[in-house]
């Protein structure tokens, strides 16, 4: 059905090209990874390898003889626009080359020696003298097609996460990094954990209040990572800075009655967690790979989240112990500028979106 649906995508992409260009600019690539190497597929349209080669008529491209004769020009055409790095550094080794007259085009073999690989790194960007020109990648494991990819001139890389322990570690080295990193450059999500640690407590409180909010964050991050609610940035952002400024305010108005900080942080984490899953979209999530990403992903916000309550909840401690006066004063100093960095942020988010 999929290639169904790529050879209807291709007769119409040719109906909206002018007359003058040929009717099929396409290019396929098909990769198979195996146990001790890649086997891979190009096949290329006579009218794009004539043009770039200078040969006409471009049908020449369909003798056997010709094809042969231009091997090694079209070799060293291709290989500069062909990126396919895998776990191990490993070069692409050019085999033969023939005629495909059914798919009027000629048909380029090629191995990669790599084992057993984790992922693999792939950009195309065959012709760029044509800027409609797309190249379309179906991979294969253990003989079933298990992703496809289309590159035009405006494309990226792309990764694809095998379906093995190795492509498993290859989603964990990637994401939890990233997870890491977005809990710690995000001062929006940092700020509201340090406003529901100020006024401190034993450390079980503190363990109930961290529990909850990652309760809260990664059940909305699976969510909206899901597709399943996706509320808008222009929403969740601002929402986020109003839990800042709640939390700081609740610090300054609590009297001695019972602690709710479990509680807000459960209810504004699931806030939290489609600000994290905005982040994680941008990224791009590997679809074959879905589950381990989203897990690595919010593993590395945990870790980045445990780290952050270590430091911030030991300080408060220590300053509490040597001094119950300034413990106070620090908890209610710290709670105005929670509170103030919060209305900022809700001002900025909600009056100057998308301003530095």
């Amino acid at each position: 059905r999929i290639r169904i649906a790529l050879a209807v995508i291709a007769v119409l992409s040719s109906f909206s090209r002018p007359s003058s260009a040929h009717p099929a600019p396409f290019s396929f690539l098909d990769l198979v990874i195996g146990e001790e190497s890649i086997q891979g597929i190009l096949v290329l349209h006579v009218v794009d390898v004539a043009h770039e080669l200078g040969i006409e008529p471009a049908d020449r491209l369909l003798d056997p003889g010709e094809v042969a004769r231009v091997r090694d020009r079209v070799v060293a055409l291709i290989s500069p626009r062909v990126t396919i790095s895998a776990d191990a550094a490993a070069p692409i080794q050019w085999l033969g080359m023939e005629p495909a007259a059914d798919r009027h085009g000629v048909l380029l073999r090629f191995r990669i020696p790599v084992a057993r690989t984790g992922s693999l790194r792939i950009l195309t960007r065959l012709f760029p003298y044509d800027p409609v020109h797309q190249t379309f990648v179906n991979i294969y494991e253990r003989d079933r097609l298990r992703q496809q990819m289309i590159f035009n001139a405006g494309s990226d890389e792309q990764v694809y996460y095998t379906g093995s322990t190795q492509g498993a570690l290859a989603v964990l080295r990637t994401f939890i990094p990233i997870g890491v990193h977005h809990i710690l450059i995000g001062p929006d999500h940092i700020l509201f954990l340090i406003g529901l640690l100020l006024l401190g407590g034993p450390w079980m409180a503190l363990v109930k209040i961290v529990t909850a909010f990652t309760l809260g964050h990664s059940l909305t991050l699976s969510l909206a990572a899901l597709g399943i609610v996706t509320p808008p940035a222009r929403i969740i952002e601002p929402a986020i800075a109003l839990s800042i400024i709640f939390v700081g305010a609740d610090n300054l108005m609590r009297g001695s009655g019972r602690d709710v900080r479990a509680w807000v942080a459960l209810a504004f984490g699931l806030v939290h967690g489609f600000g994290f899953a905005n982040v994680l979209r941008e990224f791009g999530l590997p679809a074959e790979a879905l589950g381990w990403s989203l897990f690595s992903f919010n593993f590395g916000v945990e870790i980045g989240q445990l780290a952050i309550v270590l430091l911030v909840a030991t300080a408060l401690a220590t300053i509490r112990r040597r001094s119950d006066v300034m413990g106070h004063w620090v908890a209610r100093a710290g709670s105005v500028v929670v509170m103030a960095a919060g209305t900022y942020w809700f001002v900025e988010r909600v009056f100057f979106p998308g301003g530095a």
